[in-house]
């Protein structure tokens, strides 16, 4: 039988305690909670992310949390989730496959992020325009622009530039196209270009100092927010950590471990070998700079702390990270909603302390340093810390 959450039902869960105890009391699982919450915040799936209504917007933040909503759907059988998020690609994605306010010249990694949900959507509608799309997307890969070393740049008004958020954006959508549609030796030499879009980016970013990888790197040497010998910015910052964390364990659960990915699954374990020195000791998370701990004007963001605890939850799963991490995983779960999750009067529950947004450059000329990212606004409900918490929901549910 189909399950059904109705905004009367919701407004009853209402408590007045914000410990993890007081989620799982209140009758509905989190990830449950967390989505009933943000459909009543936003009733129209294209205004997800503070976008105006009337207005539709291909956005990686909106397509991301999308995707967190419709796998929860899924895994308890709520149709309002799935259908939620099917009205937004179902508005966005046109009848002949064209993609509203994309263009593919833009050579963004970013608008790569949220054809994903296309994939499943088109399993289950067999709409040719979701498949148009997916086509689409991954002609831009194709021809992305690239460094040297194979690196992809982060975009192209970003030349020369990787993001660790970028292999957030590009390389689960690779892995899983490449699975799908490509065989033999065209498929072989997809999953060489995967693994080492991870090995150069990590190659070039990290800081034999903290142990951490940096946010960026310019190859070029030019940017004025980079180091001009090594290239990389200034600090390592959460969420970037986060977005890596988080790509390395969505590739692997298409592409599998074996001799060809294994540098992957090295990269994972050395990031779950440091984080610990970095976690704040009271709560057990994460600060918005994170090779900054305790730093005055510093904070605990829940952003990166939430990718962190679901990629660790997820990798444990899987087999990618030491099943004796299991336990320490679903502690940080814990301390993750007492720390981050609050209960509202309407009976919503919220995410707090996400960090708005944070880049490198651009129009605003981002510096990259300890100021800046202190500086950029902190919000609630940001998508992307709500989708990961739900995902970290949907892990911390199923079986043992």
């Amino acid at each position: 039988m189909k399950k059904r959450l109705i905004p009367a039902a919701l407004c009853a869960l209402a408590a007045a305690c914000t410990s993890s105890g007081a989620l799982y009391e209140s009758g509905n699982p989190p990830a449950v909670r967390m989505v009933a919450s943000e459909i009543l915040r936003n009733p129209s799936p294209t205004n997800l992310d503070g976008i105006p209504a009337g207005k539709v917007k291909w956005n990686y933040t909106t397509g991301l949390e999308l995707l967190a909503i419709a796998d929860a759907g899924r895994m308890y059988g709520i149709e309002e989730f799935t259908a939620y998020a099917e009205r937004y690609f179902d508005t966005i994605v046109r009848p002949g496959g064209e993609v509203l306010t994309y263009r593919k010249t833009k050579y963004n990694l970013d608008h790569l992020c949220p054809g994903r949900a296309l994939f499943e959507l088109y399993d289950r509608t067999g709409d040719v325009r979701y498949k148009m799309a997916l086509d689409t997307l991954y002609a831009q890969l194709q021809a992305q622009p690239r460094n040297a070393d194979g690196g992809f740049w982060h975009k192209e008004v970003y030349p020369h530039q990787m993001w660790l958020d970028g292999l957030y954006m590009a390389q689960p959508f690779y892995a899983e196209y490449a699975v799908r549609n490509l065989s033999g030796g065209e498929y072989e030499k997809a999953v060489d270009d995967i693994v080492n879009q991870f090995v150069v980016v990590a190659a070039h970013t990290y800081d034999p100092a903290t142990g951490l990888y940096r946010h960026a790197y310019d190859d070029s040497r030019e940017m004025f927010w980079c180091d001009k010998t090594t290239g990389q910015s200034a600090h390592a910052w959460g969420r970037a950590m986060g977005w890596y964390a988080m790509a390395i364990v969505e590739t692997l659960q298409y592409l599998g471990v074996d001799d060809a990915t294994q540098p992957m699954v090295g990269i994972l374990n050395h990031i779950y070998e440091v984080l610990p020195k970095y976690a704040d000791p009271a709560t057990g998370m994460w600060y918005q700079v994170l090779d900054q701990p305790g730093r005055e004007g510093n904070y605990l963001e829940s952003t990166a702390s939430a990718m962190f605890v679901y990629a660790m939850l997820k990798g444990v799963r899987l087999g990618y990270l030491p099943a004796e991490l299991g336990g320490e995983a679903r502690r940080l779960y814990e301390k993750f909603v007492d720390c981050f999750v609050k209960e509202n009067p309407d009976g919503t529950i919220s995410l707090t302390g996400c960090c708005s947004v944070a880049g490198l450059g651009g129009r605003q000329m981002r510096s990259g340093t300890f100021e800046y990212y202190i500086s950029e606004p902190v919000i609630e409900n940001d998508c992307k810390g709500v989708g990961p918490f739900i995902w970290a929901s949907l892990e911390i549910a199923r079986p043992a």
